[in-house]
């Protein structure tokens, strides 16, 4: 199982993720910054039908994405174990400000939310593993899939009794999160991810005040 208080952590930071990746879904007319399976079944049909603007922005989100996970990753590696949850939150942050600073500024919206994409790709390499539950990810798909293999080992007895409802937990904080977000981008349009860097912000203060001790050699 994995322990409460990081388990509360990456639910929060999937709620996030869900809250920005509705509203990137709204502002790219049904395309996602953080879904990539969805991105990539999109750019086959695309690239089928021979529709090369869509083909060009899905290939360009999921490239984006990628480049994020990337930078992301070798930054919490460069970083090591004391600063790396940091330097990688503070990287997502400055995607956002990038973002709102695009939209501001009258760029499109299949150009802004593209750095956002990789914003996306990014906040997966804040949390390291922990337990049995990936903590932080944007995407659900195998959370699921863990969820009903934990069940039906559960059901069997060779797996703890409830530890499927973690991945279910993880999945309904990207649900809720994607909830709150299409509410709030109906009050506040894109201004409305100023509330998911909020929470991101203040992942960066409580890293930076609660970072782990220096590790002596």
């Amino acid at each position: 199982m994995t322990p409460t208080p990081q388990l509360s952590l990456g639910l929060l930071l999937t709620a996030a993720a869900g809250f920005a990746d509705v509203i990137g879904f709204i502002e790219l007319g049904g395309h996602f910054t953080s879904f990539m399976s969805g991105n990539t079944t999109q750019l086959g049909d695309a690239l089928a039908g021979g529709i090369w603007p869509v083909a060009t922005l899905t290939a360009s989100l999921v490239g984006l994405f990628f480049l994020g996970s990337v930078a992301a990753s070798l930054l919490a590696l460069l970083a090591g174990p004391r600063w790396g949850s940091s330097a990688v939150t503070g990287l997502v942050l400055v995607s956002f400000a990038a973002t709102l600073g695009l939209a501001y500024a009258g760029v499109p919206p299949n150009q802004f939310m593209l750095i956002l994409a990789a914003g996306a790709g990014a906040q997966n390499a804040i949390l390291p593993s922990t337990g049995s539950v990936r903590l932080g990810t944007t995407f659900v798909t195998g959370t699921l899939f863990m969820a009903g293999q934990d069940l039906a080992r559960a059901l069997r007895g060779v797996a703890p009794p409830w530890r499927w409802l973690q991945h279910m937990l993880v999945w309904a904080s990207l649900l809720l999160g994607g909830l709150l977000g299409a509410w709030g981008y109906g009050l506040a349009g894109v201004n409305a991810l100023l509330v998911a860097a909020a929470v991101y912000l203040g992942f960066l203060v409580a890293f930076l005040v609660r970072r782990p001790a220096k590790v002596v050699s």
